[in-house]
């Protein structure tokens, strides 16, 4: 019995419920579509997209690629495949969940079976809920909640036994990847999208990374970070396959806080997927409402020279930097620019989120939109507004030797440590030492510390009287 596939943010064969379902039955058609009638994905995220399906592409033996309203193409190819069923896992987000039901909808008018299942999270949103019944709206107890839960544990890979080939577009005529300017080309270098990518940098993290990350997590220098977020995503590997790889590390002595942090980061994932299951407008209006009234600047100069990485602050310029040479930014990195964005320049978070969206390649609906309101203290469980981070005090504080913003601001690699995060503060001996000149080789601050801070407290008081 022939069974379509819908794949959709579960671009791999391992612990893939849908497909060990199909495989089980006979023949399966693979079929991915790409609909852009919702939020497309950025510019990064095409890139990404690209080569992950071309990757699941090879692994499966075939994948058909169609383009376009999936309530007509879905029921279009089971009729041309013969198929009986079709399957799917479920997502999260707004516009997946209308859209699976509208499918659903087409299928039943049609005739055709049609079955889902849980893939994408540790846990359904659905299924987490308070004592009253209720959706959670604080981190803390929400995870405390998941984990008196227990994780299922991953399925095996399920190769289909047979592929059915119908026509298909092209990958290339999507023309996902940059053309012309390529300004992805050398991104070969720090990422392997696809199912084996994934897989070989969680063994990577674990074998390499996992001893430090509690302590060094913080410092973008060090990179003792998962990286991880991308093929998250995508559904490259699932929650369910990393929670699994980690329990070897919970109870040995020197892995157990570690793996217990990384957890939890796991854990925050979660909440930000069960914030949007239940509270949909997340990603474009202000979760407290009093922030409807909050005076936002509109300044598209002071957009654009936060989005170059031409603040005239090290530590902000050089995230920045890294998010447009790379297509990922270090998470400490990412609170103390967005923090800058919103509290410094007083600028929407919603331009932050959308910038984001287009650049990064872990670019994900409901942890972008959710992790802004968190730094804009609009947000559910938020960092308040009046905590505004320094950058030099986080510059000193996680990147004590200037090591990360050496690397970003090559113009400041001379300079010394006790300057590297407050250019601006060193006497004109020092720089002329280092090769600088403030507005030539660097820019000036784009707006004083001392006097933002105050600008967006005096803010923040207009929305709480």
């Amino acid at each position: 019995m022939t069974t379509v596939v819908w794949f959709r943010q579960d671009l791999r064969i391992g612990d893939n419920p849908a497909l060990a379902a199909a495989s089980r039955r006979g023949p399966v058609v693979p079929l991915y579509i790409l609909d852009e009638s919702r939020r497309p994905p950025g510019a990064a995220s095409r890139w990404w997209l690209h080569h992950s399906l071309s990757s699941l592409g090879e692994s499966l033996g075939g994948l058909v690629l169609r383009r376009g309203d999936p309530v007509r193409i879905v029921p279009q190819v089971a009729k041309a495949a013969g198929a009986s069923l079709v399957v799917w896992n479920r997502c999260s987000e707004p516009d997946a969940i209308a859209g699976g039901e509208a499918v659903l909808a087409a299928l039943d008018r049609s005739g055709i079976a049609a079955e889902t299942f849980t893939g994408n999270l540790l846990h359904e949103p659905s299924e987490i809920a308070t004592q009253s019944g209720g959706p959670f709206k604080v981190y803390t107890p929400f995870w405390r909640a998941c984990r008196a839960r227990k994780v299922p544990p991953p399925l095996r890979a399920h190769k289909p036994a047979s592929v059915v080939a119908l026509d298909s577009d092209t990958l290339a005529s999507w023309k996902l990847p940059p053309q012309k300017p390529d300004w992805a080309a050398e991104w070969g270098q720090f990422w392997t999208p696809g199912e084996h990518g994934a897989h070989k940098r969680l063994d990577a993290f674990l074998r390499n990374d996992l001893k430090d990350y509690a302590a060094a997590r913080d410092r973008p220098a060090a990179r003792n970070t998962s990286l991880l977020s991308p093929h998250l995503h995508f559904g490259e590997i699932s929650p369910r396959q990393v929670w699994a790889r980690l329990a070897f590390a919970v109870d040995r002595p020197g892995l157990a806080q570690a793996a217990a942090k990384f957890e939890a980061e796991l854990g925050w994932r979660e909440f930000c997927a069960h914030l949007l299951h239940h509270f949909p407008a997340i990603p474009t209006q202000n979760w407290r409402r009093d922030f409807d009234k909050f005076p936002w600047r509109r300044d598209a100069a002071a957009l654009k020279v936060w989005q170059r990485g031409q603040t005239g602050y090290p530590m902000v310029d050089a995230g920045m930097r890294e998010l447009w040479h790379t297509g990922w930014m270090h998470n400490r990195v990412r609170m103390i620019a967005a923090s800058f964005l919103v509290k410094h320049l007083r600028l929407h978070w919603r331009e932050g989120e959308a910038w984001f969206w287009d650049t990064l390649v872990d670019a994900d609906l409901a942890s972008n939109a959710g992790n802004w309101q968190w730094v804009a203290g609009s947000g559910a469980d938020a960092a308040p507004y009046f905590r505004i981070f320094n950058p030099m005090l986080q510059g000193a504080k996680f990147d004590p030797g200037g090591e990360y913003v050496r690397r970003w601001c090559p113009e400041l690699k001379k300079l010394p440590d006790k300057f590297i995060h407050a250019p601006f503060e060193a006497d004109a001996d020092t720089l002329a030492r280092a090769g600088v000149t403030l507005g030539r080789d660097y820019p000036e601050p784009v707006v004083d510390h001392a006097q933002a801070r105050e600008a967006a407290l005096a803010a923040y008081r207009k929305i709480t009287r």
